[in-house]
Order: structure tokens, then C-alpha cells, then sequence
């Protein structure tokens, strides 16, 4: 799901609010600690993995790798045995899928650990459950090695200061080529893990390309439409031509990321526009303006379905039912649908649209967030750093080596058969793998779908042509404590004005009145806090 919308939202107010009482509570308070000079932070060298050749390259900017098949004789990842061998180390993280087996009735985790050298002794809170056990662990004291930092935590630099190990002298520059895969993943990842003048945790990587508008191919063709308008009234005819209420069948679901679309047309900003160190949200610009009365227009022509704006949560269903032909999400939804929904429909194929200008010419694409998260190490001596960054590092090998594969696919045989050279996982693999490793850190993710290599070139040409017209969010790897105490209750008020304008029960008039009390009640301290940690990060 897209990040902003859903777990932003739905998980900042009780995870910040808990946890800055529990850490106010911790070995008799923490005091806070003073905006650092982050300008002086020296990043980790970035050295990009070349020991296997994509069929579809990626670039610097964002363009992720594609690879058809997996290398038949993968690469060794650590010639010289298992690189983490020692005590065993404790992670304490999320999980968004039932919890797995534990270790003791996994085979994978076996293996894993076995590659590894040491016991990767994960504590997995399921998400619902981790605003509540984040303060409690927190207020005990008895933390874990490693725990998975989230954007909703609040006084995080205190937080971080106080309790995790700054990660500079290990990370810094040439220090990180000691870890050649955490030194691969990209520099923009890192930028989320800066705080109190130092690197205070590891990347969990995402593509750069963040959401995609998708489209039902399948149903394109079959009405001969062009899924490339040209301008926003030939998207509105292409949302027409797609309706036929008469078979239940509709152009458009969810009507806030439509309006998301909607400003990538106009060029509006990606929730924060920067300019000159002076910060403006994207609810009280112009643009904003413009895409609510645009997309009431396609409201009161019937485009959305009937249900769009009293349920949630139905959007990839209808999406993948056929209900509706266009879907903004994430990009990793793009196999996830063919997975649950291709063999029920004969035909089924998706593809990604980019939005055009609103008059013409180029629109915009909006970046996602490089990482979801970052895990953070605990106070340590050095060498017990030393050891739990070489098993991240092991956690971090890319795509085409043995590693990677045993960590996404399992033991052959057991987790998973072999199609030509490709994993495909067995039942009993779809259950022991979920083990979420990837909420611990990852390699920079791939283009890769090997039950259906097809879908590849199609994923890697939607990232090419994103990445041309790419808007990034300026507050992305900053830190606004009003943001994640107050921000969540305030978008949830904003987005249902947004869903009331569109919907036609909220007059557009009304806007200016609603980003007034948006200011007042929070907007402006968060333009301010996000302003002052912009500045501590230049040189």
C-alpha cells in the first residue's frame, strides 16, 4: 500500500504518543538533546555490487536492476564460511503476514542461521501490535541487540542518543566497504538514518520509484483504448471509455490517491516542496486546488465506484476482480497482483501508467520513500558491533548470490523447486520464508518475477520513464516531533475534507478555511521544525 496513506496514518499517533512516555520514563528520563550539526555526517561510500550482469541495468538515479531468470551458479556470497560467527543476536521487529514457525520448527530459520554462524534470535510483533510493544520495551530497559526503528517513533533523536550506538566510525565513508552489500545499497537510503550528528542504524531499501498508477491492460485492449493520455481530458474520456456501470464495472477506486495522481498532472509537490530552506505542504498550495476540482469532475460523471468513498480496504480487490481498471499502489504490488489474481482471469495483465501533464506535455512522478525503516543497534562493545553489522552484511547480499537466494526462497527441495534455473516456492516454502528479514535491512530490491519473466521489461520501462519526470519530498529523512505526535490526527481530518470535496459533499470553497485550522492546529510547527532540520543538514 502506499506509505503515506496507510501505515502513516493509521499507526503514527499511538506509536509516537507511547513511546515518548515510555522513553521520558526510561532510567529516570532522557533529557532532550539539541539539533545536531548533520552537515558534518559523513555518509558510506557507495559501491555498487557488480558480480552479476541484469538483463535490464538500473542507474544511479533509482532505475532498479531486472533479471530475468536466477543465475543458475549463483556467486558465493562468503567464501570464507559463515561471516558471523558468535553469540547469538536478538532483533526485535515487525511483521505485516502471520507470524512464521519459529526457529525450532523451521527449517529455513535453521539454515539461515546456519549461514549466518550465529542464532538470529527474532522477536516478530505482528504491525497492529508494534505501537504497544515498541514503549513497553523501550520503558523495561531490556532491549534487544538490534530493534526496527519506524518513522512513527517519537523523540527520536533523544531516543537514539540515548539508548543505540551511533554508527559512524563503522559506516563512514571507506568504513562501510568492511561490509561490501550494506555498501551497496544506495546513498538516498541512508539519508533516514542521520540523527545527532551520526549514523544511528541501517536501511531497509525500497525502490525509489515508490507508487505506480496501475492500469488493467487486459481490459484496455479488449476496448482498443491508448493507456498513455495525453493530457487530463483524455484521461477523463479513457476513464469513460472504461466505465460500464451496466457489468458493474468502474474507471476509478480510491479517490485520495487519485487525487495523488491528479497533482503529479499538475506538478504540484510530493507532500513538501523546498525551496530557498522555505517549506509549503501540498494541502495549501495551488495545485491542490486545481486536482479536488478536477477529480469532483470525475466524480459527478460516474467514474469511481459506488462504494468508493464508504469502504476501504477494497481497492486491490476490485482492482484485481475487474470492478475498476485503474489502481494507484505500491510498485511491489505489481507481481503480488498477478499472484492473486492471474490465474482467476484468463488475459489478466497490468501495466503502469504515467500521469500526463495536466494541459499537455510532461507530468510528474512522485518518489517513495527509500526506506521503510532502519534498524538501530543497541550500546555495545566495538567487536559485538562488529559482529552483528557482518550478519546485517549477510542479510544485505544482492541479488544473484547463494545468500539471497537461501534468504528469499528457503532450502531447494523443501521451500522451494526449480523451474529451469528459477526458485518458485513450494507451500511449505510460502509459510517459512516469511521470517521478515526484510524488516531487519536488505539488499537494494530487484526487478525479478519468475513466475512470469514477461512482467519484467514492462517494470523496468515504467522506471525509466518515472524516473525522467521524478519529484522527490524534501522532508524525507528529517525529523518533525509535531509531525509524528500530531501530523496523523490532522491527516485523517484533512484527507476525509479531501474525500468530501471530491465527493461533492464539501464545498471547494471551504479549502482555504480547512488549511487555516490545518496551520493553526499543527502545520505551521511542523513547516518550522522540518525548516530548522533542513538547515542543520546543509554544509
Amino acid at each position: 500500500m502506499n506509505n503515506h496513506v496507510t501505515r502513516r496514518t493509521v499507526l503514527r499517533g499511538s506509536l509516537g504518543a507511547v513511546a515518548g512516555l515510555a522513553l521520558a520514563g526510561c532510567g529516570g528520563g532522557v533529557p532532550a538533546v539539541p539539533l545536531a550539526d548533520n552537515s558534518k555526517v559523513r555518509m558510506p561510500d557507495h559501491v555498487p555490487y557488480a558480480g552479476v550482469r541484469p538483463a535490464f541495468p538500473g542507474t544511479e538515479e533509482g532505475v532498479l536492476n531486472g533479471y530475468l531468470h536466477y543465475p543458475g551458479d549463483p556467486v558465493v556470497a562468503f567464501p570464507g564460511g559463515p561471516p558471523a560467527k558468535g553469540e547469538p543476536i536478538s532483533v526485535m521487529t515487525l511483521i505485516y503476514n502471520p507470524v512464521p514457525p519459529p526457529a525450532s520448527r523451521n527449517g529455513y530459520w535453521q539454515a539461515l542461521n546456519r549461514s549466518l554462524g550465529t542464532e538470529l534470535r527474532l522477536e516478530i510483533v505482528p504491525i497492529a501490535d508494534y505501537p504497544t510493544k515498541v514503549p513497553v520495551v523501550i520503558a523495561g530497559g531490556d532491549l534487544p541487540d538490534a530493534m526496527c526503528i519506524r518513522p512513527e517513533i517519537s523523540q527520536r533523536p533523544a531516543l537514539l542518543h540515548a539508548l543505540f550506538q551511533d554508527l559512524s566510525e563503522h559506516l563512514s565513508g571507506p568504513a562501510i566497504r568492511e561490509y561490501p552489500y550494506l555498501a551497496n545499497i544506495p546513498p538516498q537510503c541512508w539519508r533516514s538514518t542521520v540523527y545527532n550528528g551520526g549514523i544511528y542504524g541501517l536501511p531497509m531499501p525500497r525502490a525509489n520509484v515508490g507508487s505506480v498508477m496501475f492500469y488493467r491492460a487486459d481490459r484496455m485492449r479488449e476496448r482498443s483504448l491508448d493507456p498513455r493520455p495525453a493530457d487530463f481530458a483524455e484521461f477523463r474520456r479513457l476513464c469513460a471509455d472504461l466505465a460500464d456501470p451496466r457489468r458493474s464495472r468502474y474507471a476509478l477506486g480510491d479517490p485520495l490517491t487519485t487525487v495523488y495522481f491528479l497533482m503529479e498532472m499538475l506538478g504540484g509537490p510530493n507532500f513538501w516542496r523546498e525551496d530557498g530552506g522555505r517549506f509549503t505542504y501540498w494541502l495549501e498550495t495551488e495545485e491542490i486546488r486545481q486536482a479536488l476540482d478536477a477529480a469532483r469532475q470525475l466524480a459527478r460523471a460516474g467514474l469511481f465506484h459506488p462504494d468508493a468513498f464508504t469502504v476501504l480496504n477494497k481497492f486491490k480487490d476490485w482492482f484485481g476482480s475487474g470492478q475498476i481498471a485503474l489502481h494507484y499502489d505500491g510498485n511491489s504490488g505489481w507481481n503480488d497482483f498477478y499472484r492473486l489474481y492471474a490465474q482467476n482471469t484468463p488475459g489478466f495483465a497490468i501495466d503502469g501508467m504515467l500521469a500526463p501533464g495536466f494541459d499537455g506535455g510532461p507530468g510528474t512522478h512522485w518518489s517513495g520513500v527509500s526506506s521503510f525503516a532502519f534498524l538501530s543497534l543497541k550500546k555495545a562493545p566495538r567487536e559485538r558491533i562488529r559482529q552483528i553489522l557482518r550478519a546485517c552484511d549477510a542479510l544485505a547480499a544482492p541479488f544473484g548470490t547463494d545468500a539471497y537466494k537461501l534468504r528469499k526462497y528457503g532450502v531447494q527441495g523443501v521451500d522451494h523447486t526449480l523451474q529451469g534455473s528459477d526458485p518458485l516456492l513450494t507451500p511449505t516454502g510460502k509459510v517459512q520464508t516469511t521470517v521478515p528479514t526484510i524488516f531487519v535491512t536488505d539488499a537494494p530490491q530487484s526487478l525479478y518475477f519468475p513466475e512470469n519473466p514477461a512482467v519484467v521489461p514492462l517494470q523496468h520501462a515504467f522506471q525509466k520513464r518515472a524516473l525522467d519526470v521524478l519529484v522527490t519530498n524534501p522532508a524525507e529523512g528529517m525529523y518533525s516531533e509535531t509531525d509524528v505526535t500530531t501530523g496523523p490526527t490532522l491527516l485523517l481530518r484533512m484527507n476525509d475534507e479531501l474525500k468530501g470535496v471530491v465527493q461533492g459533499r464539501v464545498p471547494l470553497s471551504s479549502w482555504d478555511a480547512t488549511v487555516r485550522t490545518w496551520r493553526r492546529e499543527g502545520g505551521d510547527r511542523m513547516r518550522a521544525e522540518y525548516e530548522r532540520y533542513w538547515e542543520s543538514s546543509r554544509s
